[in-house]
C-alpha cells in the first residue's frame, strides 16, 4: 500500500459517496487507474465494504446505551454461547469480548426504555449464565466515528 492507497481509503472513509471521477481528478490519476485500486483495495479485503451511515435519532433510535456483562461462567463455549445470539439482535449495534473484569461490552441503539426493558429480560435476566450486567446510558456524545486511520 502505497501513499496514494492511504490517500484513497482516507477520502472514502470520509465520503464514499463521491465519484470515481471525483476521486481521480483529486489524486491526479486516470479514473481508470483510480478505479482499479479501488478493486485492488476491496479485494484484499482492506475496504470491508461500503455503507450509508445513518443518524439514529432520525430513524427512531436515539437511546444509546453502553452495556458491561460478567458471565458466571468462562471459556470458549460459554462466551460463544452467549454472543452468537447477539448477531442476530438488531439493538445490539456492536458487541466485544474483552479482557478485564467484564466479560463482554455491547452498544445498543433503542427506540425507548420498554424495548430495553425487553432486550434486558431476553438477554441478561433469562441467561443463568449472567452474573451480572451494568448499564450507561449515553447522554451526550463528544465522538463517534467509524474512521480507522491508516
Amino acid at each position: 500500500m502505497d501513499r496514494i492507497d492511504r490517500t484513497i481509503l482516507n477520502l472514502l472513509q470520509t465520503d464514499a459517496s463521491r465519484t470515481n471521477a471525483d476521486l481521480a481528478g483529486e489524486l491526479g490519476l486516470a479514473p481508470s487507474s483510480c478505479m482499479r485500486r479501488i478493486r485492488r483495495l476491496k479485494a484484499s479485503g482492506m475496504i470491508e465494504r461500503i455503507v450509508a451511515i445513518l443518524n439514529p435519532a432520525k430513524v427512531n433510535r436515539g437511546i444509546k446505551a453502553m452495556v458491561m456483562v460478567e458471565l458466571e461462567r468462562h471459556g470458549e463455549t460459554w462466551m460463544r454461547r452467549f454472543l452468537e445470539p447477539l448477531k442476530d439482535e438488531p439493538s445490539v449495534v456492536q458487541a466485544y469480548s474483552v479482557s478485564g473484569s467484564t466479560d463482554v461490552v455491547m452498544m445498543l441503539r433503542l427506540k425507548d426504555m420498554e424495548e430495553f426493558d425487553t432486550l434486558s429480560d431476553r438477554l441478561f435476566r433469562d441467561d443463568a449464565n449472567v452474573a451480572r450486567y451494568t448499564t450507561m446510558f449515553v447522554i451526550r456524545t463528544a465522538k463517534e466515528t467509524t474512521f480507522v486511520p491508516v
